[in-house]
Protein backbone atom coordinates (compact mmCIF):
# COMPACT_ATOMS: atom_id res chain seq x y z
CA UNK A 1 0.00 0.00 0.00
CA UNK A 2 1.29 3.69 -0.88
CA UNK A 3 2.16 5.85 1.55
CA UNK A 4 -0.15 8.35 1.02
CA UNK A 5 -3.30 5.32 0.59
CA UNK A 6 -2.13 4.83 3.82
CA UNK A 7 -2.75 8.10 5.51
CA UNK A 8 -5.83 8.17 3.59
CA UNK A 9 -7.19 5.00 5.17
CA UNK A 10 -9.85 5.45 7.90
CA UNK A 11 -8.77 3.13 10.17
CA UNK A 12 -5.22 3.66 9.61
CA UNK A 13 -6.21 7.33 10.90
CA UNK A 14 -8.11 5.95 13.56
CA UNK A 15 -5.13 4.14 14.85
CA UNK A 16 -2.55 6.95 14.83
CA UNK A 17 -5.80 8.83 16.76
CA UNK A 18 -5.52 6.21 18.88
CA UNK A 19 -1.46 6.58 19.68
CA UNK A 20 -0.98 9.79 19.26
CA UNK A 21 -4.42 11.84 20.28
CA UNK A 22 -5.86 14.66 18.54
CA UNK A 23 -2.63 17.21 19.42
CA UNK A 24 -0.45 14.60 18.30
CA UNK A 25 -2.40 13.67 15.28
CA UNK A 26 -1.33 16.69 12.84
CA UNK A 27 2.53 15.28 13.13
CA UNK A 28 1.11 11.76 12.78
CA UNK A 29 -1.24 12.97 9.64
CA UNK A 30 1.75 15.07 7.48
CA UNK A 31 5.01 13.25 7.68
CA UNK A 32 7.32 15.25 5.64
CA UNK A 33 9.68 13.83 3.00
CA UNK A 34 12.92 12.88 4.46
CA UNK A 35 14.55 13.71 7.70
CA UNK A 36 13.04 16.61 9.92
CA UNK A 37 13.79 17.91 13.34
CA UNK A 38 11.31 18.85 16.08
CA UNK A 39 11.05 22.63 16.27
CA UNK A 40 10.65 22.42 12.49
CA UNK A 41 7.74 20.64 12.58
CA UNK A 42 6.49 22.32 15.39
CA UNK A 43 6.88 25.73 12.78
CA UNK A 44 5.74 24.24 9.97
CA UNK A 45 2.40 22.80 11.83
CA UNK A 46 1.93 25.53 14.43
CA UNK A 47 2.24 23.08 16.99
CA UNK A 48 3.56 23.39 20.79
CA UNK A 49 7.06 21.92 20.61
CA UNK A 50 6.18 19.45 23.77
CA UNK A 51 3.02 18.21 21.30
CA UNK A 52 5.23 17.61 18.86
CA UNK A 53 7.82 15.92 20.86
CA UNK A 54 5.53 13.68 22.46
CA UNK A 55 3.89 12.79 19.20
CA UNK A 56 7.11 11.40 17.86
CA UNK A 57 8.09 9.46 21.00
CA UNK A 58 4.63 8.15 21.10
CA UNK A 59 5.41 7.15 17.31
CA UNK A 60 8.81 6.27 18.15
CA UNK A 61 7.90 3.81 21.19
CA UNK A 62 5.60 2.09 18.15
CA UNK A 63 8.11 1.50 15.50
CA UNK A 64 6.47 4.09 12.93
CA UNK A 65 9.34 6.78 13.51
CA UNK A 66 12.88 6.79 13.87
CA UNK A 67 15.45 9.37 14.37
CA UNK A 68 19.24 9.81 14.64
CA UNK A 69 21.28 12.47 16.70
CA UNK A 70 24.20 14.77 15.56
CA UNK A 71 26.13 16.45 18.01
CA UNK A 72 27.02 20.07 16.60
CA UNK A 73 30.96 20.28 17.09
CA UNK A 74 31.17 24.04 18.63
CA UNK A 75 28.46 24.17 20.74
CA UNK A 76 27.76 20.09 21.60
CA UNK A 77 24.06 20.19 21.09
CA UNK A 78 22.14 17.19 19.89
CA UNK A 79 19.66 17.27 17.24
CA UNK A 80 17.00 14.61 16.61
CA UNK A 81 16.09 14.08 12.94
CA UNK A 82 13.20 12.20 12.59
CA UNK A 83 11.94 10.09 9.63
CA UNK A 84 8.59 8.34 9.72
CA UNK A 85 8.56 5.06 8.96
CA UNK A 86 4.39 3.72 8.44
CA UNK A 87 5.31 0.38 5.96
CA UNK A 88 4.38 -1.39 8.92
CA UNK A 89 0.80 -0.20 10.26
CA UNK A 90 -0.75 -3.18 8.56
CA UNK A 91 0.89 -5.49 10.04
CA UNK A 92 1.06 -3.58 13.63
CA UNK A 93 -3.54 -2.94 12.89
CA UNK A 94 -3.19 -7.03 12.43
CA UNK A 95 -0.83 -7.78 15.54
CA UNK A 96 -3.62 -5.25 17.60
CA UNK A 97 -6.20 -7.22 16.43
CA UNK A 98 -4.60 -10.41 17.18
CA UNK A 99 -4.58 -9.15 20.77
CA UNK A 100 -7.82 -7.89 20.95
CA UNK A 101 -8.96 -11.08 20.10
CA UNK A 102 -7.16 -13.15 22.25
CA UNK A 103 -8.02 -10.69 25.54
CA UNK A 104 -11.52 -11.00 24.57
CA UNK A 105 -11.48 -14.54 24.40
CA UNK A 106 -10.20 -14.77 27.61
CA UNK A 107 -12.46 -11.80 29.25
CA UNK A 108 -15.10 -14.26 27.38
CA UNK A 109 -13.92 -16.99 29.38
CA UNK A 110 -14.05 -15.06 32.93
CA UNK A 111 -17.66 -13.75 32.36
CA UNK A 112 -18.98 -17.52 31.67
CA UNK A 113 -16.76 -19.17 34.46
CA UNK A 114 -18.01 -16.50 37.38
CA UNK A 115 -20.99 -15.78 38.76
CA UNK A 116 -20.98 -11.78 39.86
CA UNK A 117 -23.35 -9.83 41.81
CA UNK A 118 -24.11 -5.84 41.20
CA UNK A 119 -24.49 -3.02 43.49
CA UNK A 120 -27.85 -1.16 41.87
CA UNK A 121 -27.15 2.26 43.94
CA UNK A 122 -23.35 2.30 43.34
CA UNK A 123 -22.53 0.17 40.02
CA UNK A 124 -20.10 -1.84 41.76
CA UNK A 125 -19.55 -5.36 40.27
CA UNK A 126 -18.54 -8.34 42.62
CA UNK A 127 -17.56 -11.95 42.00
CA UNK A 128 -19.28 -14.37 44.18
CA UNK A 129 -16.46 -14.64 46.54
CA UNK A 130 -16.33 -11.13 46.95
CA UNK A 131 -19.83 -10.72 47.63
CA UNK A 132 -19.92 -13.48 50.05
CA UNK A 133 -17.02 -12.11 52.05
CA UNK A 134 -18.82 -8.51 52.52
CA UNK A 135 -22.10 -10.87 53.26
CA UNK A 136 -24.13 -9.82 50.10
CA UNK A 137 -24.15 -6.16 51.04
CA UNK A 138 -21.71 -3.26 49.30
CA UNK A 139 -19.06 -1.98 51.40
CA UNK A 140 -19.72 1.45 50.34
CA UNK A 141 -23.13 2.28 50.40
CA UNK A 142 -24.34 -1.01 52.95
CA UNK A 143 -26.98 -1.65 50.23
CA UNK A 144 -27.87 -5.50 49.80
CA UNK A 145 -26.21 -7.01 46.07
CA UNK A 146 -27.77 -8.69 43.67
CA UNK A 147 -27.17 -11.64 41.70
CA UNK A 148 -26.25 -10.02 38.26
CA UNK A 149 -27.14 -11.99 34.47
CA UNK A 150 -23.99 -11.47 32.07
CA UNK A 151 -25.38 -12.88 29.29
CA UNK A 152 -25.41 -10.18 27.01
CA UNK A 153 -22.25 -9.41 27.90
CA UNK A 154 -21.01 -12.77 26.87
CA UNK A 155 -23.58 -12.58 23.76
CA UNK A 156 -21.85 -9.49 22.42
CA UNK A 157 -18.38 -10.51 23.13
CA UNK A 158 -18.78 -13.72 21.07
CA UNK A 159 -20.40 -11.59 18.63
CA UNK A 160 -16.84 -9.08 18.50
CA UNK A 161 -15.21 -12.61 18.21
CA UNK A 162 -16.44 -14.37 15.54
CA UNK A 163 -16.20 -10.69 14.01
CA UNK A 164 -12.47 -10.40 14.50
CA UNK A 165 -11.59 -14.23 13.72
CA UNK A 166 -13.73 -13.54 9.94
CA UNK A 167 -11.19 -10.68 9.68
CA UNK A 168 -8.56 -12.28 10.80
CA UNK A 169 -9.19 -15.31 8.74
CA UNK A 170 -8.78 -17.57 12.09
CA UNK A 171 -10.55 -20.06 12.91
CA UNK A 172 -13.16 -20.94 16.00
CA UNK A 173 -11.36 -22.49 18.78
CA UNK A 174 -11.78 -26.56 19.02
Amino acid sequence: MAFEDLLEDPVIQKYLHELVGPKGMPVAAAPPDGEVTDEELAEELGLELNDVRRALFILYENDLAAYRRLRDEDSGWLTYLWTFQYDEVPEQLEEEMYRLLEGLEERREYERNNEFYLCEHCGIRFEFGEAMEFGFECPECGNQVEAMENTRLVTAMESRIDELRSELNVDAEA
